[in-house]
């Protein structure tokens, strides 16, 4: 199985200060649902791990945030595009919780659920937990600049380890071209 990791928000979506808290706000970053389908196509496995702190927070509820996939399915199908799994944290970052990333709780979730060990697995993340969490199960960490991606860039003292992709659609483009060789 190769299986691709994906963060939602800055990644396949649009990011917010102020948290995706309706379907009306979750709008997809230009080219991200061609590249999961994309994705789909060269018989990647592709899941999303989304720390959703705004339910911890009360600015939304699991029902809504069901809605929010909602959305995104309904616009991934329109593009022949799936998701083969929503991984979430619901947790308050004071929670303090083992899913939270920059913990690695939601990638072993994936792991354990496909039974794919998750070294060189690679996660596409805009945030600079996406990539610690990444680096802590010894997968291979992807940066895109879309979302807080050029904001987490100058954060990064070191990126030996880490691919850096304009967005999800160039990244997409690199794995594929990987996976032919």
């Amino acid at each position: 199985m190769r299986l691709v990791i994906l963060d939602r928000d800055g990644v396949i979506n649009r990011e917010s200060d102020a948290y995706i808290k309706s379907p009306d706000e979750w709008i997809p970053v230009p080219g991200s649902l061609e590249a999961i389908a994309e994705l789909n196509r060269a018989g990647f496995t592709v899941v999303v791990a989304s720390n959703q702190a705004g339910i911890g927070r009360g600015l939304f509820d699991r029902e809504a945030l069901e809605r929010i996939h909602g959305r995104m399915t309904q616009a991934l199908a329109e593009k022949g595009a799936h998701l083969d799994g929503i991984f979430f944290c619901p947790h308050h970052p004071d929670d303090h919780c083992d899913c939270r990333k920059p913990k690695p709780g939601l990638l072993k979730q994936i792991s354990a659920k496909f039974s794919v060990p998750l070294d060189r697995v690679p996660v596409i993340g805009d945030s600079l937990r996406d990539l610690e969490a990444a680096r802590a199960v010894g997968a291979r960490p992807i940066l895109v600049r879309s979302g807080y991606g050029e904001k987490t860039l100058q954060q990064l003292d070191q990126t030996a380890d880490i691919e850096i992709f304009r967005d999800l659609a160039a990244a997409a483009a690199a794995l594929i071209r990987g996976t032919k060789s």
